[in-house]
């Protein structure tokens, strides 16, 4: 549950971001009326996220079991590319957001008749690229059985982030937004590690990834999958009780460039002196 509610608050918390900014930005110019066309734009987004999910949800139980395996792969892998992406593009993306948001409303409004097309376009784009990146994260993980737990974490975190974002919008609340996408992002790295492992794991239960299957270490009988700790971080971090080489190479491999690329992106340049 824990995962689901994180992910669906970071991402929710982005979209509100971005929505907040736009909806004050609008109110402080005098432009209030066009707050319609923003919230349809919301609304269009979470139609086409919404129908999305469950096309991919009904369409990929229609197929073979080592059809859905190499689905749930496929599915991971996008997911993995997605949270890839959005960790690492919301840490430079943060510091100019407000600024560009208010330039792109100018011109938007600048355009006359035109304006209320362009704001719709705004947050739809806004919220729809957070909601696809979500859909895909979401179908990852209940591709792995994990019980009602998850859809209500992920109910839970959309209200919780829609919450945060209302309260944003007012000036209720005031959140650090680099230090809560600093380590939220790493929590969401080691996530992607996980779904990362178990995409070559659904592959090779497919039958199409075969090679390095030797168990590296067993340790089943001391924290094994099924207990509820080992529950716990197989949920969130992809945790295996005896895993394979590919399985142990994919998490480290994708998980170690990721946090040293990540965290290279939070060192800024000093100074260089001439003698």
């Amino acid at each position: 549950m824990l995962v689901p509610f994180l992910i669906m608050l970071r991402e929710g918390i982005e979209a509100a971001l971005i929505v907040g900014i736009i909806g004050s930005y609008l109110r402080q110019t005098g432009h209030v009326k066009w707050m319609k066309a923003v919230w349809l734009g919301v609304m269009l987004a979470f139609g086409l996220c919404f129908a999305l999910g469950v096309f991919l949800k009904m369409t990929s139980g229609e197929y073979p079991q080592k059809v859905q395996e190499l689905f749930a792969s496929i599915i991971a892998l996008v997911a993995v590319g997605m949270l890839s992406w959005m960790v690492l593009w919301m840490k430079t993306a943060a510091r100019s957001m407000k600024a560009n948001l208010q330039a792109s409303i100018d011109r938007a409004v600048a355009t006359g008749d035109r304006s209320g097309i362009a704001l719709v376009g705004m947050a739809f784009l806004a919220v729809a690229r957070e909601g696809i990146e979500s859909v895909f994260f979401l179908l990852a993980t209940f591709e792995q059985n994990v019980g009602i737990e998850a859809p209500i974490g992920a109910i839970l975190g959309l209200m919780a982030s829609v919450g945060v974002g209302f309260a944003i919008y007012q000036g209720g609340v005031r959140l650090n937004l680099q230090k809560f996408f600093r380590w939220t992002g790493v929590f969401i790295l080691f996530v992607a590690a996980g779904l990362f492992s178990s995409a070559f794991h659904n592959a090779h239960e497919a039958g199409v990834w075969n090679l390095f299957q030797e168990v590296v270490f067993d340790i089943s009988n001391i924290l094994p999958v099924h207990s509820p700790i080992g529950t716990v971080l197989a949920g969130m971090f992809g945790y295996k009780d005896s895993p394979t080489v590919t399985e142990v190479v994919a998490y480290c491999g994708y998980l170690i460039p990721m946090l040293m690329l990540f965290f290279a992106a939070n060192k800024t340049p000093k100074p260089t002196t001439q003698t």
